[in-house]
Formats: structure tokens, C-alpha cells, sequence
């Protein structure tokens, strides 16, 4: 269901997946523009995902041509902060609400992700940067690949420093892994150097990024891993 439209009923799945994408970025539908790169953010609920993606658009807005398609279960809760703190301007957010478990709508039926991603492009497009928030979910969340080229991953240090230790999906096979909220490391009593050993055990040489949003500049490192997967994607 997209903002504009409050009355419709919830998006009805139809299950599968979209086959993954190999090779040169693709052109979008009806268009003779490679669309845009297409970056899925996952991670518990309460980790910072929104916050990380306001951050961004503030960051990057005069640099890349961005937008956001948020999810969640029931709501457009994400969606609608990112239109009160004016991060982007209205019609580059849309919200989808998945009617169920959020890995559902990233994962296992991509199709009403796929539209919304598809539907932002045509209507203000050309994009560098379409960011697919995930609604809250568990260590186990990750994107398919017919909806996201690439997948971050946030956890936060006040759900304690042994989730890097414990591993799953989300933590091992992002393309970027961010440990957010680190400012309160010192109140919670977590140890931001062993999540620093523990993420490298369970990643090997993927990236772990530390982050602070509470900062100026907090969210640059996750910036900086965003710029150079743009580059990368329009050299394809």
C-alpha cells in the first residue's frame, strides 16, 4: 500500500521470487536508462534503521538522486518520519505494508517491493539510489536478489555485544554489516572491541562499520560504502 493512497487494501502476495540479476545493471521498465542501484537495509526492530536512512538522504541528497521505499507490517510508521523530517521530498518515499512477517515482503514475495521500486523510478526518475527499508526483524532477515543489488545489515550495541558472536544470515552475508548506537556502549556495559572481533570471525574481509548517529558525521562511514557501490554499479 503506498502513501497515496490510505483506502486501498493491504498488497496481496503472489509467492516467488524474481530471478536473481547477474552481469550489467539492467535498464528499467519502459526506459533506456540503466535503473538505479537498489540497496536493502535490514536488522532487529529498534536498531537504528530509519534513523540511518534519514541520515543518508540528508547526506547525500545534493550528491546522488535518491529514494526510499520503507516497510512495514501494518503501519506506514517509517515512512511517515522520513516525511516529517523532510529528508527527501514526498514523492521519492513510499511505504508498502507487508500484512506479515517483514522478511516476507525482502525475502520469499518480492513482487510488492519490486513495484514500489519500479513505480518510484518512472515517476522521478532517473535514480542513482533507491533504499529498501526493511521493517523490524530477527538475525535471520536477508534480501532476496531480485529486489536488492546489495544488503546493510544494522544491529546496535544496546541489544547486547554478543549478536556480532552469534552470527545468522542478516550478520554474516551482508554486504555491510553496521554496529550502530555506539555512544552507548559505556551505559549497557558493551564491549565494542570484542563486537569488533566477533563481527571479523563471522565476515571475514566484508566490512563492519561502527556508528554513532547521535554525532556529527555519525553515519559518514556507511556514506563512504554507499559512494563507492554507486561507482561501482554505474561501471558495470
Amino acid at each position: 500500500m503506498h502513501l497515496d493512497h490510505p483506502e486501498t487494501p493491504p498488497q496481496r502476495f503472489t509467492y516467488g521470487t524474481a530471478a536473481p540479476r547477474t552481469g550489467a545493471p539492467p535498464a528499467a521498465a519502459g526506459s533506456a536508462t540503466r535503473r538505479a542501484l537498489r540497496v536493502g537495509l535490514g536488522g532487529p526492530v529498534g536498531s537504528g534503521k530509519t534513523a540511518t536512512v534519514a541520515a543518508l538522504c540528508r547526506l547525500l541528497r545534493e550528491e546522488l538522486s535518491l529514494a526510499v521505499v520503507t516497510n512495514d507490517i501494518y503501519t506506514r510508521e517509517d515512512a511517515e518520519f522520513l516525511l516529517r523530517e523532510a529528508v527527501l521530498p514526498p514523492e521519492r518515499i513510499t511505504a508498502v505494508q507487508t500484512g506479515a512477517c517483514p522478511h516476507t515482503a525482502i525475502r520469499d514475495d518480492i513482487s510488492a517491493n519490486v513495484e514500489a521500486a519500479e513505480e518510484l523510478e518512472a515517476a522521478v526518475g532517473p535514480l542513482d539510489v533507491i533504499l529498501v527499508e526493511s521493517g523490524g526483524d530477527n538475525l535471520t532477515a536477508t534480501f532476496s536478489r531480485g529486489l536488492a543489488d546489495a544488503q546493510v545489515f544494522v544491529i546496535d550495541v544496546a541489544g547486547g555485544d554478543d549478536i556480532p558472536r552469534k552470527g545468522g544470515p542478516g550478520v554474516t552475508m551482508a554486504d555491510l554489516l553496521v554496529v550502530n548506537k555506539t555512544d552507548l556502549a559505556p551505559y549497557v556495559g558493551s564491549d565494542l572491541a570484542r563486537m569488533a572481533r566477533d563481527a571479523r570471525a563471522q565476515r571475514g574481509e566484508k566490512p563492519v562499520v561502527f556508528t554513532s548517529l547521535a554525532r556529527e558525521g555519525g553515519v559518514r562511514p556507511v556514506a563512504d560504502w554507499l559512494r563507492t557501490r554507486v561507482a561501482a554499479w554505474r561501471a558495470a
